[in-house]
């Protein structure tokens, strides 16, 4: 009795579970009926027909995240990378991604890493750092061409990791190291080459304001030279003016005269007195015509004296 019952409660729940059907909002299910395509069931509840209809395909209409396992790739210059990616996918069309292929999911992978290493083989390896976004919107185009008859649209596509093998890590670390050291020396140099340009900068400055200190020092010289002069020339002119005024007046050349036979008399006793041998000038060789001279100063002293003498007592 007990086995009855249970038998009929087995049979009862494997009725209700093919009698009817809900489908949640973030799929869709693919109804056959003998074995043949139905329809396409949309989200909620759904009565089939046990033994005739059945739920054949599930398809999960959110996007989808793909893990793209890592491969060796070989670049344009020959050189080993290891690359890994991620796919980025969403199902249009659950009746085509349902009987269009068996597995769209492994049928995008190996596409997505036929096409990367297509694309990593075009290029260098330096570059694959620099064009990594133009290599995945190649790679979203190729996939995205190729999955349109099964239904799937691909959204984007994220190359994660290019990683070459050690060597050439090793190598390219002593490079940057070797470039940056470049660098470092570059900008010493035009450091040393901007103190260098500054001093002597500077050294110009220095020169030019010394040579225009020593320009302005001889210009001021000249001119106290020239005011020297000028002066010295103004009190030569005014004494030659005096003196010549002064030869003027009455008995002025005679003072003259007379002076001048007094500076004769002086510098010829010099002249006796300071050497053993005297060189008389030619004029002094005629001493009458000498002592005339003298006499006549003399007389001429002796009545400007005279006058004088007289021109005092007149006016007591």
């Amino acid at each position: 009795m007990w086995t009855g019952l249970l038998l009929f409660i087995v049979f009862l729940y494997f009725i209700l579970t093919r009698l009817f059907i809900i489908v949640e909002m973030r799929e869709e299910v693919i109804q056959e009926r003998l074995g043949k395509y139905k329809k396409t069931l949309k989200p909620g509840f759904h009565f089939l027909i046990p033994f005739v209809d059945r739920a054949a395909y599930h398809q999960e209409m959110r996007e989808q995240v793909i893990d793209v396992p890592s491969q060796t790739c070989i670049t344009k210059d020959n050189i080993e990378v290891t690359v890994d990616g991620i796919a980025y996918l969403k199902v249009m069309d659950s009746h085509k991604a349902s009987y269009g292929i068996s597995n769209y999911k492994a049928a995008a992978i190996n596409l997505a890493q036929t096409t990367m290493r297509s694309e990593i083989g075009k290029i260098s390896l330096d570059d694959t750092f620099s064009e990594r976004e133009k290599m995945n919107e190649n790679i979203v185009q190729e996939i995205d061409k190729a999955a349109d008859p099964w239904g799937v649209k691909v959204l984007r596509y994220e190359i994660r990791n290019i990683r070459p093998s050690n060597e050439i890590v090793d190598t390219m670390e002593k490079q940057m190291e070797a470039e940056r050291q470049k660098r470092a020396d570059i900008t010493s140099s035009e450091g040393q080459r901007e103190a260098r340009i500054n001093e002597s900068k500077g050294e110009q400055q220095s020169q030019v304001l010394v040579s225009e200190a020593q320009r302005q020092r001889r210009i001021n010289e000249a001119k106290g030279r020239a005011k020297e002069i000028e002066l010295v020339a103004t009190a030569t002119a005014n004494g030659i003016r005096r003196v010549a005024q002064a030869i003027e007046k009455p008995g002025g050349s005679l003072a003259v005269q007379t002076k001048l036979v007094e500076q004769y008399i002086n510098q010829f006793g010099k002249i006796i007195q300071n050497t053993n041998v005297s060189v008389l000038p030619v004029e002094t060789a005629n001493l009458k015509t000498f002592f005339e001279g003298v006499a006549t100063v003399s007389d001429h002293t002796t009545g400007r004296q005279t006058v004088k003498t007289s021109t005092s007592k007149g006016a007591n």
